[in-house]
């Protein structure tokens, strides 16, 4: 199982998250990472998420910073990519994959066009939470089933699929029921996120079915250096 560290990246720091007191820099969280011998990573820009502003420049600077440690880096970047420009400037930054999520659901001729350049990079995801696909901002409901979903992705061409289980207010476990009828009905190769905190929950992962890796809180990562044994597995 593939562990992801995923920096979630808001107005120049991290986003609030697990571990009180921990770093809030990414660039010092990007190099203790790097110190544990870490090479494969997750971006995600909230704000260009959330469309208002980005990051971009700081996430250039950590891609090259990994690029630059020696180590082959495979580094996932996610938030707000909705054009071919911004696809290309995170490629060509050092970025591995690609993940789009709102496009999918809300502009079908930008995903055609980014497919026809870059469907080998491009990851889609499916945001849900207790089993409803969200079709924006983890709040505005998709009018589709994750089955359905998967399918469709499936269907245009993409190459791999991150589910992100959008946690409750109540810790409760992963929903690893609705993350394997994704992997059935997508049929590709899966990464699940949000709600993995632990490494039960890793472990727990490894039994479903299609599921190649996780992403997993930076802070959390760091905190307990187990999660990191993963990293010697190729990048793919």
């Amino acid at each position: 199982m593939k562990v992801l560290p995923t920096l979630q990246i808001e107005n120049g720091l991290l986003a609030p998250g697990a571990g009180d007191g921990a770093p809030s820099d990414p660039m010092d969280v990007a190099q203790a990472l790097l110190d544990q011998g870490c090479h494969r990573l997750c971006l995600l820009d909230v704000d260009a998420a959330r469309g208002r502003g980005h990051n971009r420049e700081l996430l250039s600077r950590i891609m090259q910073r990994f690029q630059h440690a020696g180590a082959k880096a495979c580094v996932q970047v996610g938030g707000g990519i909705r054009s071919s420009d911004q696809a290309q400037f995170f490629l060509d930054h050092g970025a591995t994959w690609l993940l789009v999520g709102t496009i999918l659901h809300r502009s079908p001729m930008v995903v055609d066009q980014l497919l026809a350049r870059f469907r080998e990079s491009l990851t889609a995801a499916i945001d849900a939470r207790d089993g409803q696909v969200k079709a924006s901002g983890w709040t505005e409901a998709a009018c589709l089933s994750p089955e359905e979903a998967a399918a469709r992705i499936r269907e245009q061409g993409f190459k791999r699929i991150l589910f992100s289980d959008i946690p409750g207010d109540n810790g409760a476990s992963p929903d690893f029921p609705t993350a394997a009828r994704i992997s059935q009905h997508g049929r590709l190769p899966m990464l699940m996120g949000g709600s993995i905190r632990s490494l039960t929950h890793v472990a727990q992962a490894t039994q479903v079915g299609g599921i190649q890796g996780v992403l997993v809180d930076c802070r959390l990562v760091l905190e307990t250096p187990a999660l990191l044994g993963t990293q010697a597995q190729p990048c793919g």
